[in-house]
């Protein structure tokens, strides 16, 4: 098969759905001619803001969700933006973000007080963040096909925080059920196994190779002898790298290497070894094993560390927090629904808002109907208002005696701003310091130094999985080529909801990219890759996806042009929370964090979301937005607060 445009199906009318950040780019269902631009020019000066008509399922034609931001970071919002308009508003907590964090944080507030008044605001145009749903409509399938574009998982559950656990029972999620409802024999009943592509932008060709139980799949590799004999040894007994050194001294020497650093000076393994496990880390972490530390390769399980001696039953004072977390998990802990994570934010929002969902439970939050006319409602308690980036956040006066806060954001006319008695930020890190001006110096530089990892996410909705099945593959990591991971979907059965169980039937593949730049410490290269990510056409991503999957599915009879049915595109440029790793963050583990510093309460605001644990996870998010909960409770109950507002009845135009 060639891999002009026209072969790979370029040229073809399909559902085609780009999203930057979780706001959509391209004209949603609009079909593309080939190789045409799916992407607006230039962004306005302001994008955003308005009251958007509910999102069903994607939608396209909306503002770029970071122009704003963007337009405050460069100092060009306040030059264009006119004087603030108040809107009489008074909420007695406003949320900055609403994704899990956020919401999760108004959740908790008002097991604290049933009666508060809460207003989330967000810039995107669709609930939760980067925990997103996404919908495909296979013609002759009575029910689309539900997927998720962002928050995925919810990993490890069994160690999840006590907050996160907290909230799962209190929205009736019981992760043994959920764990029931993924079929993990499907796959492997037609005879399935996961794989790995050693790809032709790492060795000389293409070529698929199953990963079967036992080390025989060696044989099968396009390396050189010397790697293959080498992998032999990884993935079986390496010998004791480091003779004589105590078991921390070892951990120490682990805690100042990368993976391919380790395998390349202290294995001395052939480079073609270091370049077939290179993309390991890369979906679950956001950037390759030139970045990956070794000490956390080896809590991951990763080959060549058996011999050490090192202690497998508990974790290295080195290891990243994640890793220190879930040691001793395992994959059967991992639970989801079909749509991730966007079901806790769902359920939550179900509880709090009258009318907006119609079943807010476990068991029918997947298929049930949402009515999102009903998020921002005169007269509700709660109201969440979408595409309304916030621009300014200040308490109203000292912050050591201030008694509420004003909290300003645009409409997409001009900025509106609403009174509150508490304010949660629940944004990135990266953007507080944008919106609260007045925040001391020393924590606006502990903000800025949390710089998210990029991600990029693709669904693709095919029209069978026989492909797949020929080839006896489900999941398939590749060595080098742009997208890293090409996988069916998870076949998750909820009530009223049936995966794909045939493989005749149309099925969702996830992909996923990680355009971190190899090689550079974290921050910088997340800076330089998502600069790329938001510059590349989205042409050009649906012409590797089909490419790839084409090189994948080839050999099982797979057509793109005939098979792919639809493709979305999330891209996640402010994706993962930075973790605090090695070798990279050498303050860790003995500190000072910043993190420390940058989540410190201010006055009546205080600081959510993943980054100020820091750790890209579901129940982190959930952790911090009970820490602010408390600060701000806290903070309420100490304050001699007689001139405090209280409760008091909504005004006319709240």
């Amino acid at each position: 098969m060639g891999t002009g445009s026209r072969d790979l199906g370029m040229d073809r009318r399909i559902s085609r759905r780009d999203f930057l950040d979780g706001v959509a780019r391209a004209a949603g269902t609009a079909a593309l001619a080939a190789g045409s631009e799916a992407l607006p020019d230039a962004a306005p000066e302001f994008m955003g803001g308005g009251s958007p008509a509910p999102p069903s399922g994607l939608r396209g034609d909306t503002p770029d969700a970071l122009a704003v931001p963007h337009a405050l970071r460069d100092g060009r919002f306040w030059r264009l933006a006119g004087d603030p308009e108040p809107t009489g508003e008074h909420y007695d907590l406003v949320v900055v973000g609403g994704g899990i964090s956020g919401v999760a944080a108004a959740f908790h507030w008002l097991e604290h007080d049933p009666g508060a008044r809460i207003l989330i605001l967000d810039n995107h145009d669709e609930i939760g963040g980067h925990a997103r749903r996404n919908e495909f409509h296979p013609r002759g399938r009575p029910a689309p096909l539900v997927a998720c574009g962002g928050s995925r998982w919810m990993r490890a559950v069994s160690a999840w925080t006590p907050e996160g656990r907290d909230l799962l029972g209190r929205l009736g999620v019981e992760p043994a059920a959920l764990g029931r409802s993924l079929d993990r024999g499907l796959y492997a009943g037609h005879g399935m196994a996961e794989g790995v592509m050693c790809d032709r932008e790492s060795f000389a060709a293409d070529r698929l190779v199953r990963l079967t139980p036992g080390l025989e799949w060696l044989a099968e590799l396009p390396v050189a002898e010397p790697a293959r004999k080498d992998l032999a040894m990884l993935y079986g007994r390496p010998p004791d790298w480091f003779p004589g050194l105590s078991p921390k001294e070892k951990e120490a020497r682990l805690a100042g290497l990368t993976y391919s650093q380790f395998l390349l000076r202290v294995c001395r393994v052939h480079p073609d070894a270091e370049r077939f496990l290179r993309t390991s880390s890369s979906a679950e972490w956001g950037y390759d094993t030139t970045v990956f530390g070794a000490i956390d390769a080896w809590g991951r399980g990763l080959p060549g560390f058996q011999g050490l001696g090192l202690d497998a039953g508990r974790p290295s004072r080195y290891n990243s927090p994640t890793v220190r977390k879930e040691w001793g998990a395992h994959g059967a802990e991992d639970v989801l629904f079909p749509e991730g994570n966007q079901a806790l934010v769902r359920m939550m929002l179900g509880r709090m808002i009258p009318g907006f969902a119609g079943d807010a439970s476990m068991a029918g939050v997947t298929t049930a109907a949402y009515d999102h006319d009903r998020l921002d409602v005169l007269g509700n308690r709660v109201r969440y208002r979408l595409s309304s980036p916030v621009v300014s956040v200040a308490n109203d006066g000292d912050p050591g005696t201030a008694a509420t806060a004003t909290v300003g954001y645009f409409d997409g006319h001009a900025v509106r701003t609403v009174r509150a008695g508490s304010v949660i930020m629940a944004c990135w890190n990266m953007v507080v310091p944008h919106l609260v001006a007045d925040l001391p110096a020393g924590q606006k530089d502990a903000l800025r130094r949390a710089v998210k990892i990029p991600l990029l996410s693709a669904t693709v909705q095919l029209r069978t999985w026989e492909a797949w099945r020929r080839l006896g593959v489900h999941r398939v990591r590749w060595t080098g080529a742009y997208w890293c991971v090409s996988e069916l979907d998870r076949p998750v059965r909820m009530p009223g909801y049936a995966c794909p169980e045939d493989p005749a039937e149309p099925i969702v593949v996830h992909m996923v990219a990680a355009p971190c730049a190899p090689g550079m410490p974290p921050a910088e290269g997340a800076a330089a890759g998502r600069r790329a990510l938001l510059s590349t056409p989205y042409s050009h991503l649906e012409h590797t996806i089909r490419d790839q999957l084409a090189r994948l599915l080839g050999p099982g009879g797979f057509d793109p042009a005939r098979d792919i049915e639809a493709v979305a595109v999330n891209r996640w440029g402010h994706g993962y929370a930075p973790e605090y790793c090695r070798p990279w963050n050498t303050f860790y583990p003995d500190g000072p964090l910043p993190a420390d510093l940058a989540r410190r309460r201010f006055g009546r605001i205080a600081i959510a979301n993943s980054d100020s644990v820091p750790a890209a996870s579901a129940d982190a998010a959930i952790t911090a937005a009970y820490r602010a909960v408390g600060e701000l409770l806290a903070g309420e109950a100490a304050s001699q607060s007689s001139n405090f507002p209280g409760k008091h009845p909504l005004p006319p135009n709240a």
